[in-house]
Formats: C-alpha cells, structure tokens, sequence
C-alpha cells in the first residue's frame, strides 16, 4: 500500500475546509434560518453538498460504499481536482499515453504541471518497456489511462493496468467515460485493492446526461476524503442531482439506450467496410468509431457542409475521423452522405 499523505499537496493536507451550512445541519425538516438562503421560491434552498441519495443508489449499482465516491462538477471536475490536491504548481509532473483526451494536458497546463505524453503502441496499447524508466521520476504524480481510451475507442490491457498499478509509486486516474459500451470490467472492483487507485465515470456518455455535467470518481476512503476536502462546497446543483437520480430510476431506458447503440455500432461499422473511401475502422468498445479514410480533411469539412459533423482526429492519428454513433436514422445519412461524397 502507498503512503498517500506523501504524495498531497503539503498546503492541501493543512487546508481547513469550508464548513457549509447544510454541511453542519443535515436534516430536512425544520425552519431554515442558517445559510442566508431566499425564503422564497421553489429552488431557494442549497443542495444537498455531498449528493447522499446519489451515492447511495451508485453504491448499490456498482457494489461500492458511499464512503468510496465522489461526486463532481462533470469528471473534468475529477481530473482538475486531482492536479490541485496531488501535484505542486511548477514542481510536480504528471503522465499520460497519447492519443488520448485532451482535458488531461488542458488541465495540467491551467494548474502549471508538466504533462508527459508517451505515445501508444501501434494497436494502440501502452508500452510498458519504453514507461518503465519513469517509475523512477518522484516527481511524476499522476497518471492518466482513458480506457476505453478517446479516440481510439479500445480497451486499455488490463494486464498493463494492474503492472503500473503495482509498480507506479503516485496516483493512477483511469479514465472509463465509455466503460458502459465496452465488454470488459470496471476497475471501481479493484479501488480497495490498490489504495492509489482513481477511477472515473460520467453520467454523460451511456446515461445520456451531457448536459448535466455529471461525474463520478470512485476510490479508497483516503483519497475520496481528500476530494471532498477541496471540493467548492455545492459542486452539484439540485437540478443536475435530480437528472441523475432519476436516470438511476429509468434503469430499463439506459438499457435499451445501451443496446441500440452497440447493435448501431456494429451495423455502422459493416456498412462503412464496404465503402471504397473507409481504408481501416479501429475496433471499439465505446459509443464511436475512429475510421480511416483517404483523405480525413477533406470528407470532414464535405460532411461539415453537408450538416453531418464528425470529429476530424488528423493531426492524433493520421487520416482518421471519429464518429459518434446517432439514432439508426442519423446513421442512414452519414453512411449514404458517405457513400456519395466524390
């Protein structure tokens, strides 16, 4: 097991949180005179600060306890919160594996920490040989893995994951926005195995709440306590915890969403093999497709014009567009726009 106070922010270890009125009284019931809140209204009261009805129907679903997740302002907020509590502005480096989402050098560039992108391997799969070297870099205090990775779409070896969780000395994030598409297990079963271990979801992607700005991180008490402790006090709005609670009531619609869109993917990816322009579709265990074509920049600015927008991934992997499956409709126009683009 990792000392995890040793690799905290020393000024973070010392920090005396915001201690919240609704943080101090928990009750729902009773005259409310503590927060210099609105009396009136049907929205003038604060959320709940540490979203209990939420984490406890994730806790069910995902066979975890409450103690072991946090809740966050969309998983950016995870992944921010894990540069401020973990890596010393100007001093401390973090790591990742590119191609990979972009939000990681974003945020290491807002908190002032070096990013160090080691390329994949040509399927897309890290290289444990040419990482090894860095395990002996203290300064290195994050790392990131997205998997299913973004944009490629594939399942990062699961193998890989447990060797640089049992070698690496610092915090291992391993991103899973797209684990709801993809056959392989979640990570949160392994949180009380490796106590340096964060894993991320969102309830963006398979849950259809992009727009609610939902994220979860599930970890060891000793990290999840951390979050908490630097956390703004209502990171979650009362509107967007309601989104989710009721998305966890529509269990059977998440299902069925799920599914049509795996079997979507898997007729997409058929249908676009037999157009002449699609060279390569990487295998995918999320809900899109990176595809390579002849010449990516001009089919994505031809798509463009036509109201179909993809994601032109040239300059991360070469003559590649990553497609997002839609509804069977939307996917009729893509592949016929596809088919019919000179």
């Amino acid at each position: 097991m990792i000392e995890i106070k040793n690799l905290v922010r020393s000024n973070i270890l010392e920090l005396q949180p915001y201690s919240s009125a609704r943080s101090e009284f928990t009750g729902k019931e009773g005259i409310f005179l503590d927060a210099n809140e609105n009396p009136f209204g049907t929205m003038n009261r604060y959320p709940d600060p540490y979203q209990s009805e939420l984490k406890q129907k994730l806790a069910d679903l995902k066979g975890v306890t409450p103690q072991n997740i946090f809740i966050g302002n969309g998983s950016d907020e995870v992944i921010d919160l894990a540069f401020r509590i973990f890596c010393d502005p100007g001093k401390d480096k973090a790591l990742t594996f590119s191609p990979t989402y972009g939000m990681y050098d974003v945020s290491a560039g807002i908190n002032n920490v070096e990013l160090i992108q080691l390329p994949l391997s040509a399927d897309f799969q890290i290289d444990l040989e040419a990482l090894k070297p860095y395990f002996d870099d203290s300064k290195i205090k994050l790392m990131f893995i997205c998997s299913p990775n973004n944009p490629t779409g594939n399942l990062i070896d699961q193998k890989a994951i447990d060797f640089i969780l049992e070698n690496f000395k610092g915090i291992v994030i391993v991103d899973e926005a797209y684990i709801d598409f993809a056959e392989g297990d979640s990570l949160t079963k392994k949180i009380n195995q490796y106590n340096n271990l964060i894993v991320s979801q969102t309830f963006s992607k398979a849950w259809g709440l992009a727009a609610a700005r939902v994220g979860t991180a599930y970890a060891g008490d000793e990290i999840i306590s951390l979050y908490n402790k630097v956390k703004p006090p209502y990171n979650i709005s009362q509107l967007n915890q309601k989104a989710a609670n009721e998305a966890l009531n529509n269990f059977n619609n998440y299902e069925a969403n799920l599914n049509l869109i795996l079997s979507e993917r898997k007729r997409v990816e058929n249908v676009l093999l037999k157009i002449e322009k699609v060279k390569k579709i990487y295998p995918s265990d999320a809900n899109f497709i990176l595809i390579e074509v002849e010449n990516a920049d001009q089919i994505y600015t031809t798509l463009v014009e036509q109201n179909i927008i993809t994601r032109n991934r040239n300059k991360q992997v070469k003559n590649c567009i990553r497609i997002s499956i839609g509804t069977p409709e939307e996917n009729d126009t893509l592949i016929n726009r596809l088919k019919n683009i000179q």
